[in-house]
């Protein structure tokens, strides 16, 4: 019997294009890690993957990154806004000056009118723009806004609470969409995501659900330098790692996110390249803070950071992660000095279980929601099994609820009070640590609990939230810098996550592909790349 996942593979499984087509060289085919196509609206689901493959490819933000580089971190650079500063009247006031002469894909110019509409869709619940399922998933990068007005047609106004300098990064998240289009479809999301038109520098052509997605370049597009050298770009959700490296050893695809790491020799023995990058990602476990939960006991908490060995766990990845003593890596300038070591020590995380009351006679039982493949998961199966069996040694018993990626995140989005949540003591999301919003005030500040954030175990604690608030009112880097380290130190001593590695974001890739750079980024430019 075919499965789905193999039919995909086959050319039968392939009507969108034609075999001879599918196999030029200007067409580029990627096997994503995701189980669906993510949403093609300018407000992409299944993670930040989504808005690698379906948000930075159709649209642009107003600020974005400049990935051009495998040697230094990637940095924020102007995106469909050409500059932006604080109103010297009042600095909860930010001016955006909009970039001119560019278009969207169906030929509508973009204007300050389509900033203002996709600011309406996500916060405006008067508004015919209003979208309920794209604010879920954009409401995170614009939370901070509480106004905004068109100043003309390339100059709006965006309005913070209080002084925020950490705002504008935050909007690399938030694509535009077109208002145009909006009215031309019949002020119709579902309808708009049939008819998808972004300013970006690749055009839908095609797409099915759970199937495939091709995407062809845009001629047009307004940085002449970013036209994508290949003319087509295809993507297919391959969940399962097996059937993703079979897929490139069979030469059916290009390209694959995630190969099985037991696959390494094999791939390079024909050929293809393993590219790997330290990049700004973390692999921990979300624990719920909430009274009475287990996890609230920080005893709990450390023991449970003690109780892995990490250095075992990256040789069972083949050398594909790096190990994790916080939100990042030491040698960043945000990790600070905390006094909690992590490390294996499994003697005193026994010790540290005994002293929270439990024993050989009292274990701790804890439900824990995961993945079977996605954005940023790695391999979450053979690591979750790895994490269940180190835990057994010190008396933590853990149960999985194994589930696809988005329904993950959908949990993660209701939080640890909601009834949906209220079963877990922790989820296993991974995270970017790109800027300082995604890296740590999302998760830390109390004002960023579900549905707002991505507060999930509820951390309350009033020295995270004055932290957080000194954090946005610095306009100096070095300063800002010496904060968020503050931040990292005290989330490792008071042990909120269980951090067990970051990723390298392994792809494996044909040796018929060229131009490809492997950013020190969750994301990627697929501009440059060639086939052939």
């Amino acid at each position: 019997m075919i499965t789905r996942r193999g039919a995909l593979l086959g050319s039968a499984a392939l009507p969108l294009v034609r075999p001879a087509q599918a196999q030029t060289p200007s067409t580029l085919r990627i096997a994503m890690t995701l189980a669906d196509i993510p949403v093609t609206d300018g407000a992409p689901d299944q993670g930040t993957e989504g808005i690698r493959f379906m948000g930075y490819t159709l649209y642009d933000p107003l600020v974005m990154w400049d990935l051009s580089s495998a040697t230094e971190p990637a940095k924020l650079v102007p995106g469909l806004a050409t500059k932006w500063y604080q109103d010297p009247a009042d600095p909860t006031k930010w001016i955006f000056e909009l970039r001119r002469d560019v278009k969207f894909h169906h030929g509508a110019p973009f204007t300050a009118d389509d900033v203002i509409f996709s600011l309406d869709r996500t916060l405006n619940d008067k508004s015919p723009a209003f979208d309920r399922l794209g604010r879920s998933v954009l409401i995170a990068a614009v939370w901070p806004i509480v106004g905004y007005r068109k100043l003309d047609d390339h100059k709006v106004e965006l309005q913070t609470k209080g002084v925020d300098t950490v705002m504008p990064s935050l909007l690399n998240r938030f694509t535009i969409a077109s208002a145009d289009n909006f009215e031309k479809v019949g002020r119709d999301w579902q309808a708009y995501r049939k008819s998808p038109s972004g300013t970006g520098p690749w055009k839908m052509v095609a797409w099915t659900p759970r199937e495939r997605a091709e995407l062809a370049r845009n001629t047009d597009y307004w940085n002449k330098d970013r036209i994508p050298k290949s003319e087509r770009l295809v993507l297919l959700p391959i969940p399962d790692v097996s059937t993703r490296s079979a897929a490139l050893l069979s030469g059916r695809v290009d390209w694959i996110e995630a190969p099985a790491p037991d696959t390494l020799e094999k791939l390079r023995s024909e050929g293809c390249k393993i590219e790997t990058n330290a990049i700004p990602h973390m692999w921990p476990y979300t624990l719920s803070l909430l009274p009475g939960a287990p996890t609230a006991d920080i005893r709990v908490r450390k023991a449970m950071n003690l109780a892995v060995d990490r250095d075992a766990m990256v040789k069972l990845l083949n050398g594909l992660a790096v190990p994790a003593a916080g939100c990042v890596p030491p040698d960043h300038p945000w990790f600070g000095n905390p006094s909690f070591k992590i490390k294996y020590d499994p003697a005193e995380a026994k010790k540290l279980m005994a002293e929270a009351g439990y024993g050989p006679t009292k274990k701790l039982k804890m439900k824990v929601a995961i993945s079977t493949s996605g954005s940023g998961q790695m391999y979450p199966l053979i690591m979750n099994e790895f994490i269940q069996q180190q835990f057994a040694e010190i008396g933590i018993e853990l149960a999985f609820e194994v589930m696809d990626w988005n329904a993950l995140l959908n949990l993660m989005r209701q939080g640890a009070k909601s009834a949906e949540g209220a079963p877990y003591g922790a989820i296993n999301v991974s995270w970017n640590t790109m800027d300082p919003h995604n890296a740590f005030m999302r998760f830390i500040d109390s004002q960023q609990v579900p549905p707002k954030g991505s507060n999930w175990g509820y951390i309350n604690d009033p020295e995270f939230d004055k932290l957080a608030n000194e954090a946005r009112s610095m306009s100096d880097p070095a300063a800002l810098d010496k904060v968020l380290a503050r931040i990292n130190t005290r989330m490792v001593d008071e042990a909120v996550f269980v951090w067990f590695v970051h990723d390298v974001w392994p792809n494996a890739i044909s040796p018929k592909v060229k131009g490809y750079v492997h950013p020190k980024s969750w994301y990627v430019d697929f501009s440059p790349v060639t086939v052939g």
